[in-house]
């Protein structure tokens, strides 16, 4: 993978990274805001204003404009808001980088914020909102975060509330945008089959006017957790959903190469111990898997599962069990070597696109400033032993650290859920 890094005269890092396989090219630009930088009072609002970027600018002044412009010659598009980042991304044939590069920095730079589409598009979120807690496959990952970070905005919901979403003004958003829309705390990546002078020439015309206002860094958030705790969310449900979990390390650890060789073993893919023993072997789910979560100041791992009501003490007892072997036996070599190739594969298998490509270096450039490729990563996986693991395993596995989010109608849910708990 090669990439070169420039700067543009106003601050805005810009990565380029040439790909001779692809017939595509994708632009995407990062910035350093999302829901971990809003108050309760304007929680929900990073997401909101991604929404707002795409309801008309001077040049094209409606949805449909925007979107026709980039439908008209194939392109795909879209935007995505998280706890500590905001992405806007394009991809299209390589020939149309221009037209990527122009649409880009229009919503970016020029979008109305009109007041009727805000009241428009008040109704949409709202929406949108009964989708996420109507999916518990997604929402029951929003209850375990929010019982990790409870009173902390890392542990608000991205979308906000309702209650938010309905309040919003014009006013809010551009007050918004101009504090934490800059470009000191933006990433613009072009991946691709790009000719480089080229296309940075094209980036200077297109986005030398981001403005480059000082942004304030969001507060870190402090972690303390004295006893094991649960989050049950009382919904009409088919299958109780769960997520069970621990606190465990920032993108800056070194222990994260180990924590994710750790999660493989557990939950990664359908030769994971989790999904042989508790899928296939005891057939107590259709769904079960593992999956961690690394932000700047924070980090987590958690098992999650669809299983039928009345077999959730037994499915959190296994869990657990798979958690404490793991505290106590150190992992064979073989299933060692094996997950280090999975990690491998799997890595090399998401970097065959330019929109992959671009997520994979804009996103270590904005949080970390550094980035680091695939095989500096493979080297770190290399050098992890089966007693490394155990030592994660014996930090993270600890019985007053455990939580667990639930999705289940109330009378299914036993009164003293966190009596399991617990190590046996």
């Amino acid at each position: 993978m090669n990439y070169t890094k420039h700067k543009l005269n106003n601050g805005l890092r810009v990565i380029l990274a040439p790909l001779e396989s692809t017939e595509t090219v994708t632009v995407l630009l990062l910035v350093n805001t999302g829901s971990k930088n809003e108050s309760q009072e304007n929680n929900g609002i990073s997401h909101f204003l991604e929404h707002m970027f795409f309801k008309g600018t001077v040049k094209r002044p409606s949805t449909f404009a925007i979107s026709e412009t980039l439908d008209k010659v194939g392109g795909i598009y879209n935007a995505f808001t998280g706890k500590e980042y905001t992405g806007f991304y394009v991809k299209l044939a390589y020939f149309h980088l221009s037209l990527a590069l122009d649409v880009l920095s229009d919503i970016l730079l020029n979008s109305q914020m009109n007041e009727k589409e805000i009241e428009k598009e008040k109704k949409v979120i709202l929406e949108e909102i009964k989708l996420y807690q109507d999916t518990p496959t997604v929402y029951v990952g929003e209850l375990f975060e929010q019982l990790l970070y409870k009173g902390t905005p890392a542990g608000w919901d991205v979308i906000g509330t309702k209650k938010n979403v309905s309040s919003f003004k014009r006013k809010d958003f551009v007050d918004y945008l101009k504090k934490h829309y800059s470009s000191k705390n933006s990433v613009l990546v072009v991946s691709g089959k790009i000719d480089s002078q080229k296309t940075l020439r094209l980036i200077k015309d297109y986005f030398n006017n981001y403005p480059k206002q000082i942004t304030k860094d969001r507060d870190p958030i402090k972690e303390s957790q004295l006893r094991a705790s649960s989050l049950i969310h009382f919904k009409q449900t088919d299958q109780t959903h769960l997520c069970l979990g621990v606190r465990s390390y920032d993108i800056f650890s070194q222990k994260r190469y180990a924590l994710a060789l750790l999660e493989t073993i557990l939950g990664g893919g359908m030769s994971s111990r989790l999904f042989i023993n508790i899928r296939e072997k005891e057939g107590l789910c259709y769904y079960i898997g593992s999956n961690q979560e690394s932000y700047t100041d924070t980090g987590c791992l958690m098992v999650q599962a669809g299983i039928s009501h009345q077999n959730i003490e037994k499915v959190i007892k296994l869990i657990l069990k798979e958690f404490k072997r793991l505290k106590e036996d150190l992992v064979d070599k073989k299933e060692l070597n094996k997950v280090k190739d999975y990690i491998k594969g799997i890595t090399l298998l998401a970097l065959e696109t330019s929109d992959s490509v671009a997520a994979f270096l804009g996103r270590q450039e904005l949080l970390k400033a550094k980035i680091q490729l695939p095989e500096e990563v493979f080297e770190e996986l290399n050098k992890i032993t089966p007693q490394d693991i155990r030592v994660i395993a014996r930090e993270i596995f600890i019985e007053k650290h455990l939580n667990l989010g639930i999705i289940a109608p109330k009378k299914e849910i036993p009164q003293l859920i966190n009596d399991y708990l617990i190590f046996k």
